[in-house]
């Protein structure tokens, strides 16, 4: 038999922690323990997405639990995209958070699936397109942190290339491609082009 998953349960009231503790005691696929440190999932239970839920989020995760379960009562769509910023494995509401709900959630994300519920899903999606329209595309940006001139660029290193025959290829300086190199191993924190290229690739970007 496999082992029960640990949990580590950290609420906003001390009557929220208790109660979701107690109802998670029966649940022989789990068990609580006592620090973020020994959980293998946290789940951080809040009224709202506010700067408290965010520091609790964080703080767990900066205690040794990465995979944190959100439960919340209210969730607008700026919250929704706060949750996900701050690295939550799994959201549920208070209303739809049944203990085989929560135990189910729960081992979606430390099997390091995520989930939401479909609604909240589709506000994401379009919250996420909004931002890629609005903010990342004029500036030339994708959510990869790549811009379409450093993808470029990767994909000719990869192709095996060198620095004069990529600018010669997109009509650019070598001074400039080698700084586009640059940018990139230094901002992704890369030791060379052969990491950049390799990130591209697991990526998907090339």
């Amino acid at each position: 038999m496999n082992q029960p998953l640990a949990l580590f349960v950290q609420a906003s009231d001390p009557v929220s922690q208790a109660g979701v503790i107690a109802e998670l005691r029966d649940w022989p696929e789990v068990r609580v323990v006592e620090t973020a440190t020994a959980a293998d999932v946290g789940i951080v239970v809040t009224d709202e997405v506010d700067e408290e839920a965010i520091r609790m989020l964080k703080s767990v995760q900066r205690n040794g639990c990465a995979r944190v379960v959100l439960v919340t009562t209210r969730i607008d769509d700026s919250g929704l995209v706060a949750a996900v910023e701050a690295g939550v494995s799994g959201l549920l509401r208070r209303t739809e958070a049944t203990a085989m709900a929560l135990v189910g959630v729960v081992r979606l994300a430390a099997a390091g699936d995520g989930s939401v519920p479909p609604d909240l899903l589709g506000r994401l999606l379009r919250e996420v397109g909004r931002v890629q329209r609005q903010v990342l595309t004029p500036r030339g940006l994708s959510f990869t942190g790549l811009s379409k001139r450093e993808i470029n660029v990767l994909r000719l290193v990869a192709d095996g290339l060198d620095t004069g025959e990529i600018a010669h290829h997109l009509s650019y300086s070598e001074r400039t491609i080698k700084n586009v190199i640059h940018d990139v191993t230094t901002r992704l924190q890369l030791r060379n082009r052969s990491q950049a290229v390799a990130y591209a690739m697991r990526e998907g970007l090339i």
